[in-house]
């Protein structure tokens, strides 16, 4: 986090939800807890705590951070104390809320339709933590409570899987009603939210800039993923998720939660960039199979200084302050993000444009379709009315040709009885003749 990052994030704070800000109550109540630890401890694992410093922080932090940004920004580098960073963690993100809290503990009496789900993800989270080993614990107890009234609290969002692994953080530093109140900070302030709604927008916008981010700033490792065919998303997308902490080390995530609430959700792209751009050598040399596994294996060994051998177990130890400054050193511009962020928004709008006139292309076709079906059904009517038509004038035709055959056979008969008229008249002419002339030579013999 740099220092012109505080105020940055104190003046996005300002202009959202300013009935959510820290009510008066809720300063007042972190100001007591701080005293109240001020008097019972004076170290933080066995490391001297600035008590006067982060006293005057506590005391006004809005103030001291538009004071002194650059105090405020390398203390925050180099780590907030562990007994302050909840509270310190509450102020920086203006989260607590007694309201809040209030509706906090008014959802938990309700009931949640995701609670199977989030009973069933329960000991999936950091199983090997004593907070949350075992599985009737105040730790798992917490986490159910705080996942359940999310799910209530934001019926949208509802239940998504990571998100326990954000909320255990958060658990690990305050009580569970402080961490609701934080949770619901991160999510609609930070802008965490678009990383669980469905379809996960703000995260897939993330990936795209993180793309472009590694493509500037590491141009020839940008080209080896392509050429291997790995994505952000194999390997990026889980760090953004659950904010490292599904498999990096706590006391690793814990500094980065620091960075984050201080500078916002964007110092993501430093701390994973950092681990690409120190790493960068190593992958250069690796194909795909190897670059999936050292990208969600390997990627911290860079900063492993030793190892504490334990009963059966060997735990890394690693350099996290050189890690932190590294990460913070990065130069990542808001200028840069939001150049990327604009090219998203165009890709975007270029993708919904031809989406729509796909839509449209494909409406007309269906219409067209329909045209076509309806002409081939009008076409095929119409042949079988042709065929039809064709068997009727076959029909006629067979039956002209008949009756020509039955007016032919009838002419025939005709003259033949024509025939034996002329014949029979011809006969009877013949007799009466005969007759005629009988009767003349009778006549004349008489006389």
């Amino acid at each position: 986090m740099s220092a012109n990052n505080v105020p940055f994030i104190l003046a996005r704070l300002e202009g959202e939800e300013g009935s959510r800000r820290t009510s008066q109550d809720g300063k007042q109540k972190l100001q007591e807890e701080f005293d109240r630890k001020h008097v019972s401890m004076e170290r933080d694992e066995g490391t001297a705590v600035d008590w006067g410093f982060w006293g005057d922080v506590v005391s006004d932090y809005q103030a001291y951070a538009a004071a002194y940004p650059q105090q405020l920004a390398k203390a925050i580098e180099r780590g907030i104390p562990k007994s302050l960073r909840g509270m310190i963690w509450q102020l920086m993100s203006a989260s607590k809320d007694p309201k809040l809290e209030q509706t906090y503990l008014r959802l938990l009496k309700e009931a949640s339709p995701h609670e199977k789900a989030i009973s069933r993800d329960l000991g999936r989270t950091f199983p090997h933590h004593a907070f949350f080993t075992d599985g009737h614990g105040i730790g798992q107890e917490n986490l159910f409570n705080v996942l359940k009234a999310y799910s209530l609290y934001d019926p949208e969002v509802g239940y998504c899987q990571g998100l326990p692994f954000v909320v255990a953080i958060l658990l690990l530093n305050m009580p569970d009603e402080e961490a609701f109140c934080l949770l619901v900070r991160l999510m609609h302030s930070y802008d965490l939210r678009g990383h669980f709604l469905p379809e996960m927008p703000q995260l897939q916008k993330r990936m795209v800039k993180f793309d472009r981010l590694v493509e500037e700033v590491l141009p020839v490792l940008h080209i080896h993923f392509i050429r291997q065919g790995v994505k952000s998303s194999m390997y990026c997308s889980q760090w953004f998720l659950t904010m490292f902490s599904y498999k990096f080390p706590l006391d690793i995530v814990f500094r980065i939660y620091d960075n984050v609430l201080a500078s916002g959700i964007e110092a993501l792209f430093s701390f994973s960039l950092c681990l690409l751009y120190k790493n960068e050598e190593t992958l250069l040399n690796m194909k795909f199979d190897q670059l999936l596994v050292f990208l969600n294996t390997k990627m911290l060994d860079i900063y492993q200084v030793g190892v504490v051998e334990g009963e059966g177990t060997r735990t890394p130890i690693y350099d996290i302050d050189q890690y932190v400054q590294d990460a913070v050193s990065m130069s990542i511009t808001p200028f840069m993000l939001d150049q990327y962020a604009n090219e998203y928004e165009e890709l975007v709008r270029t993708r919904d444009a031809q989406m729509v006139e796909m839509d449209s292309l494909r409406n007309s076709n269906r219409s067209l379709m329909v045209q076509v079906h309806n002409l081939e059904t009008d076409l095929a009517q119409l042949n079988a009315e042709h065929v039809k038509i064709l068997n009727e004038l076959v029909m006629a035709r067979l039956r002209h040709e008949e009756l020509e055959g039955d007016l032919v056979r009838y002419k025939l008969l005709y003259a033949e009885a024509m025939h034996k008229s002329e014949d029979a008249l011809s006969s009877q002419r013949v007799s009466m003749m005969s007759m005629f002339s009988r009767r003349s030579s009778s006549n004349t013999g008489s006389n």
